[in-house]
């Protein structure tokens, strides 16, 4: 088995604040917040209802239960027990059923190679030491006709200082040391990762914040956080 693509700090790091997860005034509440834009998106792209659909780097399960209630069948893979642990009492709270492992995305990809319908992987690849991989490993579980959304941070110097500066230190909307700027990735590298990994892209979108309205919208700005939308072939 190959050395395991994760950066036993940012599991650690996740894993410390995985209790407030599901708490929107914590230091996730930019993920709640960002969410329905983002479930929307996918779900306009690549309607989920019916649909086998797995979350890489699922966390506490934000977005993996939010797309389980438009009618996807859900399975969410993390590295973070504590993270799955929360993912899991929230699903019986809620009613809403996803099943979760721990494993490695390539090992996932081994295990259920083109299972998928679609696959999400959002806010996780500024976090491991190899992107690419990860990026080969979804590439490798969709479906052939099926859709793959990454989600993560430009790198540049707007980036740094909204995302790092204001984000974690002005603003404190997350823990300080949440993001490295070197491990940020241009659209131009991850596009290139994508076809490298047999996809298509056919789609970036910003997402973007405003401090004065604190209003996170969705438009052609992709110098901070940014999505892309890719298929793979039939």
């Amino acid at each position: 088995m190959s050395t395991l693509n994760a950066d036993p700090a940012e599991i650690q790091k996740f894993s410390e604040l995985a209790h407030r997860w599901w708490d929107p005034s914590s230091e996730f509440k930019p993920l709640h917040e960002i969410n329905p834009l983002r479930l929307e998106w996918i779900n306009q792209r690549a309607p989920l209802a019916g649909k086998q659909v797995i979350d890489v780097g699922c966390g506490g399960g934000i977005l993996a239960e939010s797309m389980a209630k438009k009618g996807a069948t859900v399975t969410g893979i993390d590295l973070s027990d504590k993270a799955l642990k929360v993912a899991d009492l929230h699903g019986l709270e809620s009613g809403v059923s996803v099943r979760y492992k721990k494993i490695a995305a390539e090992d996932m990809a081994e295990a259920e190679a083109g299972q998928f319908d679609v696959v999400t992987c959002m806010e996780m690849l500024e976090h491991v030491p190899d992107p690419a991989s990860i990026i080969k490993a979804c590439a490798k579980m969709v479906k052939p006709g099926g859709h793959v959304f990454f989600s993560t941070l430009n790198r540049n110097a707007k980036a740094y200082l909204f995302a790092v500066i204001g984000a974690e230190y002005l603003l404190q909307m997350l823990p300080k040391g949440t993001h490295d700027y070197a491990k940020f990735i241009t659209p131009a590298e991850l596009s290139q990762d994508i076809r490298n990994a047999g996809l298509e892209l056919h789609a970036m979108k910003g997402l973007s914040y405003n401090p004065l309205t604190q209003i996170y919208s969705l438009n052609a700005d992709t110098s901070v956080n940014y999505m892309v939308a890719c298929t793979r072939p039939l």
